[in-house]
């Protein structure tokens, strides 16, 4: 009789430690959309240019959109240390200022392109990006800002560098990058750092 209590006690904790993990994981992520839906709301037009490095396209693409635009907006890149000096060489030929382009030095894949930064907008209170990437490479990072953008409130307006010669990214690459997005609004962590192979090159 005592095992079987046991055992029935043994299932409960299980039961109520699997309902406590999904509760922590379900609550924040349900405040997502809520928080992207107020910030569409009060910042209908983006504050700055957001651009993914990994292609030398994507710079051109983006120093020729800045001056598309009307406004006078801040670019952000989001890249790896051995690209600045090409970076800066391109927007200085393009002819954009030197204050008004900004470099993130810290990803070494595309989930830490938003992770890295993330905290740094919400701080400045830059809550809508124009999210410049490559065709091929926008649904992915739609992915990952949505869930890592969006925790803090931040929101995107895609705007895509044409790619025909790439496929677009498989689905099995956007859920695994899904996934450590979640992980790191519960942990603060990517996993980039544990497993190299998790280090999906933009």
């Amino acid at each position: 009789m005592s095992t079987k209590i046991l055992m029935l006690s043994v299932r409960r904790q299980k039961k109520i430690l699997i309902l406590l993990l999904c509760t922590a994981l379900i609550v924040p992520l349900a405040w997502i959309p809520v928080r992207i839906s107020v910030t569409r709301f009060l910042v209908p037009e983006p504050q700055a240019i957001f651009v993914l490095g990994g292609d030398i396209k994507r710079m051109r693409f983006a120093a020729e959109f800045w001056h598309s635009l009307p406004s006078n907006l801040e670019i952000w890149i989001s890249d790896e240390d051995s690209s600045l000096k090409d970076n800066q060489r391109i927007f200085k030929m393009a002819g954009v200022p030197e204050n008004k382009v900004h470099y993130d030095l810290c990803p070494t894949d595309t989930v830490t392109n938003f992770t890295c930064i993330a905290d740094k907008f919400a701080a400045w209170k830059i809550w809508h990006l124009y999210l410049i990437t490559s065709e091929y490479h926008m649904a992915r990072s739609r992915a990952i800002a949505t869930l890592v953008f969006g925790s803090r409130g931040i929101i995107v307006t895609p705007v895509t560098v044409p790619s025909k010669v790439n496929p677009p990214e498989s689905l099995k690459r956007i859920v695994r990058d899904c996934f450590r997005s979640i992980i790191w609004i519960m942990t603060g962590r990517t996993g980039a750092s544990f497993n190299p192979r998790l280090q999906s090159r933009n």
